[in-house]
């Protein structure tokens, strides 16, 4: 098979290469989730003794845009082949990768946390096994008896679902394509494309009445990947309508451009939801909370502040000079790089500095200890960036079988029964 080089316009969405921006937003979301955990340690959210302590207390929404740059980034190729654009994706390479990108940090931190905190379970294999493989969300009673993780890896139970859902990815690309390949032309395959991620976005809907009502376990039913799929879906939607755009000049073309210029009005109205969502209106803090009318309220209003946030960089051309300035420059851009250390290894520096002070649970204040916490979690992420990271994305599966032109998208439109690698999806 013989695929063409697309045609260049820089008005349109860049949809493959490095993207300052989305480092930028990564960061945005690492940062975020850093707050929250240093002004919850400190005893800041339980006081609730103000709106500083309401606002701070939504710093979780790293979560949800975590999930949608996930959905965003690694749906993209697959969206491209389900439109008819490239070959799809191959899905050996795609685990390697994925495995490589999340295990070794990872792993570093749980014998970390093992060495400081778990000590007297050094010997349980299964609970090794459970830590290793991130499925220990899926035991009912762990050792540990918290259903987020062991002390210094609360925050890991989003990691859980972030590796369910790179597995679950492949087999769900491959079902949207099936669905879309009913389409008679491009535009009526992502038509399809984006009616099916509607789907998986009420499948969260549903399942969250689930484990409120029906699971006998709310709080660790919360924990599992369909509750929160719809974040996911809100990145993969963004990434077929960037690729649409590539391949359709109609309409949508147009959508990209417009929100692409409209970043501060997207920023903003993102900043503004997050202020709604932080009123007592929206119920208690905690993702993981069992309430019915505040897990479905922060579904949307924690999905809509991701869609505002990531969409003018996931639909700007390259180099887009507003959004790269704010998003893309070198600081946000490198924190962005090292925003997954950043996340797993907060927790042991929090509890390192609060230990280092001798200071009781839930004390502190919040103006001296987030600037020393920060500081040494971006400095312990350099590293484990540095020395772990990178070197282990280096590490090659081995020979793979060539896919020819995979790295470029058709321009041509597609054609009912014509052989596209797209078909194959």
């Amino acid at each position: 098979m013989t695929v063409s080089p697309p045609r260049t316009d820089d008005r349109l969405p860049a949809i493959s290469g490095h993207q300052p921006a989305l480092d930028g937003v990564r960061a945005v979301a690492a940062l975020a989730v850093l707050v929250f955990h240093v002004a919850a340690s400190i005893g800041m959210l339980t006081a609730k003794d103000g709106a500083s302590s309401w606002l701070l207390s939504r710093g979780e929404i790293g979560v949800p845009i975590f999930f949608a740059l996930s959905g965003l980034l690694l749906y993209r190729p697959w969206a491209a082949a389900a439109l008819g654009l490239r070959p799809p994706p191959g899905t050996r390479n795609y685990l390697w990768k994925r495995a490589l990108r999340l295990l070794p940090a990872y792993w570093a931190l749980v014998v970390a946390c093992m060495l400081l905190y778990g000590r007297d379970h050094l010997g349980d294999v299964l609970g090794w096994f459970e830590l290793l493989t991130l499925t220990y969300s899926y035991d009912p009673n762990p050792w540990w008896n918290d259903y987020l993780g062991p002390k210094g890896m609360g925050q890991i139970w989003s990691l859980t679902v972030e590796a369910a859902f790179y597995v679950a990815l492949p087999p769900l690309a491959a079902l949207l394509a099936r669905w879309a390949r009913r389409g008679t032309d491009v535009g009526d395959r992502a038509r399809r494309l984006l009616w099916g991620l509607a789907g998986c976005a009420a499948v969260s809907v549903g399942y969250t009445f689930f484990s409120v009502y029906l699971s006998g376990n709310p709080a660790w039913t919360g924990l599992w990947l369909p509750r929160y799929l719809i974040w996911f879906a809100i990145g993969m939607a963004l990434a077929v309508v960037s690729v649409w755009a590539h391949a359709d000049p109609g309409p949508v073309r147009r959508l990209c451009r417009t929100v692409a210029e409209s970043w501060g009005m997207c920023w903003t109205a993102a900043v503004l939801l997050y202020c709604v969502s932080a009123t007592p209106l929206t119920g208690d803090s905690r993702l993981v909370t069992v309430d019915p009318w505040t897990t479905q309220l922060h579904l949307v209003l924690y999905g809509l502040v991701a869609l505002f946030l990531i969409a003018p960089p996931a639909l700007a051309p390259a180099g887009h000079p507003g959004i790269t300035r704010i998003m893309g420059n070198r600081v946000m851009s490198y924190l962005g790089k090292i925003s997954y250390s950043v996340f797993l290894w907060q927790f042991v520096v929090i509890y390192g500095w609060l230990g280092l002070l001798g200071r009781p649970p839930f004390t502190g204040t919040f103006l001296i200890d987030l600037p020393v916490c920060a500081a040494l979690t971006v400095a312990v992420a350099a590293l484990s960036f540095h020395l772990i990271e990178e070197p282990a994305r280096r590490i090659r599966l081995g020979p793979l079988p060539a896919r020819a032109g995979a790295g470029w998208l058709r321009t041509q439109p597609f054609r009912r029964g014509r052989s596209t690698g797209g078909d194959r999806g």
